[in-house]
């Protein structure tokens, strides 16, 4: 079975995507912050013939990602779709952001991604394989009091695309899913201040639909980006 392993996956997108990975025959990875929601996932899955592990790591501490991305690889699967989708906001004016969250913001949306990237994409390259990052159209527009996620999203978006040239040698890809509004658990952080109407954002559920398409690509061919936004357009 092909392997994928998800970042942020106890809670909405990651945990939409790890159902939709299990449902269609592939082996999980998964990270996450709360050991208790990845056990109530793996329940919820129920699936003997899927291979399921999985390490708590809070992606924000910087030394804990290491040791805990080796642990979890130390099962013995080695991930052909690595997913990057952990990420967070903080809404409020850019200069009176206070720099501990300035750093957060760039430390989960960006840095984090480096650093697993660095620890699991060497181990992909005996075989290829293809790593997704989860973005945003916050990545190519700008948003009043949300200049940090703007920013964030907008160097990972240059950083995959750097990946992707350093990587195509080693016969791996790279891309980004570039969203626009989703029902997710995001809009429920007490560093967001912002809501609107869900009923028009895109479900967790077209996301994972999404990943899925993107993971299933034939290793001759590449999606760059593809993006997803709800037909009502920009909230």
């Amino acid at each position: 079975m092909p392997t994928v392993l998800i970042t942020g996956a106890s809670r909405g997108i990651g945990r939409a995507t790890a159902k939709a990975f299990a449902s269609s025959g592939w082996d999980l990875l998964l990270l996450s912050r709360s050991e208790d929601d990845l056990e109530n996932l793996i329940k919820e899955i129920d699936d003997q013939k899927t291979k399921i592990f999985y390490k708590s790591i809070d992606l924000s501490k910087t030394k804990d990602i290491s040791k805990g991305i080796f642990e979890l690889m130390n099962h013995g699967l080695v991930p052909s779709v690595l997913i990057n989708n952990a990420g967070v906001a903080w809404t409020g004016d850019l200069l009176a952001m206070p720099l501990e969250k300035w750093e957060w913001v760039l430390q989960m949306n960006l840095t984090s991604i480096f650093q697993v990237c660095s620890e699991v994409v060497p181990l992909m390259r005996k075989d290829g394989g293809l790593v997704i990052n989860v973005s945003s159209h916050a990545s190519r527009n700008a948003f009043p009091q949300w200049g940090a996620y703007c920013v964030s999203k907008a160097a990972l978006a240059s950083f995959t695309k750097c990946l992707a040239e350093e990587e195509r040698e080693n016969s791996i890809r790279a891309c980004t899913l570039t969203l626009g509004s989703v029902n997710s658990s995001l809009w429920d952080s007490d560093t967001v201040g912002m809501q609107f109407d869900k009923d028009y954002m895109l479900s967790v559920e077209q996301v994972a639909f999404e990943l899925l398409h993107l993971a299933n690509q034939p290793i001759n061919q590449i999606i760059e980006d593809l993006t997803l936004m709800p037909s009502t357009g920009a909230f």
